[in-house]
């Protein structure tokens, strides 16, 4: 069966993005690379083990007031974030 991965998965143009599936080598990078390709108005729902505080830092020192993040869900091991770019 085929998938179109440009489609949201989740209704109101926001993307499925499960950090916990990505090798950590590749994490930041994948996380990045799929921030950059959202279009204004657009989110990206981030589904991670742990509340990752230096990746949001790093969010904002590159995308400053661009990036609104929002989160779902902040227990341990379930942590749910929409980082949604700005119009």
């Amino acid at each position: 069966m085929h998938h179109d991965c440009s489609t949201p998965a989740v209704p109101g143009r926001t993307y499925l993005f499960d950090a916990r599936g990505v090798d950590r080598r590749f994490r930041h990078a994948a996380i990045f690379g799929a921030l950059h390709t959202l279009l204004p108005g657009e989110s990206m729902r981030f589904c991670n083990g742990h509340d990752p505080v230096p990746l949001l830092n790093e969010i904002e020192d590159i995308f400053g007031e661009r990036v609104n993040v929002v989160y779902h869900r902040r227990t341990i091991g379930d942590v749910v974030i929409d980082f949604k770019l700005r119009s």
